[in-house]
């Protein structure tokens, strides 16, 4: 891959954003005309995403868009590797949602994560079913679909956008698909991507310290962590001293880094 210029990178509030939601969204970062080729194609496509990946130069063209390979050097580096694609559709007048799932058996790896971006290449409103995630929940190692009988988290969030919109995710975000209440057919592209390297300060690092940064990390805690919620704002501490390349920067709940030495 090659390296992408500094302005394409994430900032450091957005990759702040990331560490504590475990996605983050651009919205509207694909231009029109790829979109609506992309939907023309989805529509008459036959056979697997990971077959519509390989195929289509369409497809390409959005993931070669400086933004979009910014914000995935940002998370991955420059020796990411696709090993997943996928089409995703919830067919019209589809009453029942997706259970809550997250696309990753338990992780051996302490910090490092794959990523998955999320493209929707037409407006995905409210009532067409768009992926529901549960922000900070990528901090909660889970199997897969054991959290399938949770419901109507407090604090979910759903990812209405407009067509050219990607979210990228942390492999571990809990998340699923939601009813289709229109008459047309509602698609979502997924590509999944893995690291080639260490994680380490591969964003625009410039203001990490800047308070705007640390607010955001300071203020994730999310209403449905209940009493764990310090226990979560200390595993995104640990994973913002990964992304930062800094083992002594301290951003956990009241600086208990620095009172235990670590």
């Amino acid at each position: 891959m090659v390296k992408v210029a500094k302005e394409h990178l994430l900032t450091a509030a957005q990759m702040a954003q990331f560490v504590t939601d475990g996605y983050l969204v651009l919205n509207e970062v694909v231009p029109q005309h790829l979109n609506e080729t992309v939907h023309k194609e989805l529509k008459e496509f036959e056979g697997s995403g990971r077959k519509y990946w390989m195929e289509s130069e369409t497809i390409r063209q959005v993931f070669d868009l400086p933004q979009v390979k910014g914000a995935l050097q940002s998370l991955l580096g420059e020796k990411q590797v696709s090993d997943h694609a996928a089409l995703h559709k919830v067919v019209p007048m589809h009453y029942e949602g997706q259970t809550y799932h997250a696309d990753s058996i338990i992780d051996t790896r302490p910090f490092a994560f794959d990523v998955q971006a999320f493209y929707f290449c037409h407006d995905a409103p409210d009532e067409m079913g768009p992926t529901l995630v549960l922000p900070g929940s990528h901090l909660r190692r889970v199997n897969t679909a054991s959290i399938g009988r949770y419901k109507n988290i407090a604090g979910q969030r759903r990812l209405a956008c407009k067509a050219g919109t990607i979210a990228f995710m942390h492999h571990g975000i809990w998340h699923c698909a939601q009813p289709n209440s229109t008459d047309t057919m509602r698609y979502m592209f997924k590509l999944r991507l893995r690291p080639g390297q260490q994680q380490r300060n591969l964003f625009n690092t410039d203001g990490c310290d800047d308070p705007d940064v640390k607010a955001i990390l300071y203020g994730g805690s999310k209403p449905w962590q209940g009493n764990e919620s310090r226990l979560d704002h200390m595993n995104r501490a640990k994973l913002w001293r990964y992304v930062v390349g800094n083992d002594s920067v301290d951003v956990s709940f009241e600086g208990a880094f620095s009172r235990m030495g670590i």
